[in-house]
């Protein structure tokens, strides 16, 4: 079964446009540059994000989202726990970077 990965970062108020900008689409280049270590293809299977536009007001400081969904729960653990580019990926952010929150789910299992 699938599982879809949600990431939601609140930028540090001191963070440059450009390097958000350039964070961003570091974020969304993860789907080309992470690279399955048995098939040595790229993995991920749909990954979009962007700036956050909600007019509800309960955005609680979060700044941007992203969705990223891998065929399996091996495909994300090994996303978040070993691939080279995920983790270069997560060291880039640390400095502009203020609160990140991860909810992963599998469509339907409640």
């Amino acid at each position: 079964m699938s599982v879809t990965h949600t990431v939601l970062f609140q930028f540090k108020a001191a963070a440059k446009s450009d390097d958000v900008t350039a964070a961003c689409a570091r974020f969304l280049a993860l789907k080309q540059d992470c690279i399955h270590p048995t098939t040595q293809t790229p993995y991920i299977l749909s990954l979009k994000g962007g700036k956050d536009n909600s007019i509800e007001g309960l955005q609680n400081g979060v700044t941007h989202g992203f969705v990223v969904e891998f065929a399996s729960a091996d495909d994300r653990d090994y996303y978040v726990g070993a691939d080279p580019a995920h983790k270069a990926f997560v060291k880039s952010i640390g400095d502009i970077v203020d609160k990140a929150i991860v909810v992963d789910f599998t469509n339907g299992v409640y």
